[in-house]
């Protein structure tokens, strides 16, 4: 059981809208980044799918065949558990794959819903995400189950991507697109809006001002890191050698090696000194 516990923990995510690699780096290390904090002591397999963003323009059928794919890399890494760190992929291919799989998996969409669920006091939840993610309908199905009386709002913010890209985080643009966006969720008297994008968390500041102190701000990444490490508690699976020495982090992706190195070294707490390409299409 000790080799077990000791193993690591699978992590996969892709951007969910434009293709510049650096709005990739900054959705992906984001959420890496929450399961590190919050599980200080597991050792983790990341992979990003730098080669084939965005997934949230993607069919389903497309998201469940890369995301077999990446399951099926994870797996020739020992991994104890997989975590699919991205909204798209967690409402397209989640349900599937946990049926084909002996470890645990889950994914980012449930552990937000069941926040937002406790968080609400006037039963009234804003969902913003990537059009893919919001017309699936996910985030309604597992709400709705939890509580038929919450009303969902869903809004797809496909500009925030390319505005995040441009490092426009605090601008005047980026600060009138966002109003224009959650305008509507807003005249529906929200108490509650999900963050239903990886990266959306990185306009936090902006999206407060909009919203103001009175509306809870749910970061699924976030509670998706707190609920694995109670997974990992219940199924006695949590790494027993907490020692700083004896952890692993490990990167890869199938593409643009160098430039998720030098951001994920920007934002993660430690220097990221190999990070491996890998042929996923091979899997």
């Amino acid at each position: 059981m000790s080799d077990k516990c000791n193993a690591p923990v699978g992590v996969f995510d892709s951007g969910v809208g434009g293709v510049e690699v650096l709005i990739l780096h900054l959705t992906q290390c984001a959420s890496v980044h929450r399961v590190m904090r919050n599980l200080p002591e597991e050792n983790i397999v990341y992979f990003g799918d730098t080669a084939r963003v965005p997934y949230g323009t993607k069919s389903k059928d497309t998201v469940l065949r890369y995301s077999r794919q990446i399951i099926r890399f994870l797996k020739t890494q020992d991994v104890k558990a997989i975590v699919i760190a991205c909204n798209t992929a967690s409402a397209y291919a989640l349900e599937d794959v946990e049926k084909e799989l002996d470890i645990p998996i889950i994914g980012v969409v449930k552990p937000g819903a069941k926040v937002a669920c406790e968080a609400t006091h006037n039963k009234k939840i804003g969902v913003i995400a990537t059009e893919a993610t919001i017309n699936s309908g996910i985030y309604s199905s597992y709400i709705t189950r939890q509580d038929p009386q919450i009303q969902v709002i869903g809004k797809a913010c496909p500009l925030f991507v390319p505005l995040v890209e441009e490092g426009w985080l605090k601008d005047s643009v980026t600060f009138e697109v966002a109003g224009r966006y959650l305008r509507k969720l807003m005249e529906q008297d929200i108490d509650t809006l999900i963050l239903g994008c990886t990266h959306y968390p990185l306009l936090r500041s902006t999206l407060r001002e909009i919203v103001g102190e009175k509306v809870t701000l749910v970061n699924p990444a976030y509670e998706t890191a707190r609920e694995l490490k109670q997974l990992l508690a219940e199924k006695g699976l949590t790494n027993i050698q907490s020692q700083e020495e004896t952890r692993k982090y490990q990167f890869y992706v199938s593409d643009q090696a160098d430039k998720f190195m030098r951001f994920a070294d920007s934002i993660l707490p430690f220097d990221v000194n190999t990070t491996k390409k890998i042929s996923i299409e091979e899997y």
